[in-house]
């Protein structure tokens, strides 16, 4: 009997996936070679709107670009109306965030590939055992 991957494992490991992305990136932002000169000039604010993002993104059972691109909008627009952060400066980060879907999918398509090998190796196993 075959075993049917369930489609919503496969959006979560995505997520998770783009979550570990924007982690990743992060942290070469404040930790790579630039990285002294980038902690100095990182306002805390930028730093919960990322995660804010990234929160909405965990809780978003479809994530497509336009998708994506709504979620920062909002959240833009929430710290546009109560931080003390300068618009413009919302917006460069808001523009900045969009600009890294393609990387968000291609960091998805490899997670979920290595889930499909690894879901079809235990499926082998479960087939070999019986």
């Amino acid at each position: 009997m075959k075993k049917k991957i369930n489609s919503s494992k496969g959006v979560k490991l995505a997520v998770l996936g783009v979550a570990i992305a924007g982690l990743a990136a992060t942290a070469y932002f404040f930790f790579g070679p630039k990285g002294k000169m980038h902690q100095r000039h990182a306002k805390a604010w930028a730093i919960k709107m990322k995660g804010d993002v990234i929160e909405k993104l965990e809780k978003a059972q479809d994530v497509t670009e336009s998708a994506y691109h709504n979620i920062i909008d909002s959240v833009a627009k929430e710290y546009a109306r109560n931080s003390k952060a300068a618009k413009s400066e919302i917006n460069l980060l808001a523009k900045d965030l969009k600009k890294h879907w393609n990387t968000i999918i291609k960091s998805a398509k490899t997670t979920r590939q290595n889930a499909k090998k690894v879901v079809s190796k235990v499926v082998k196993k479960s087939r070999a055992s019986k």
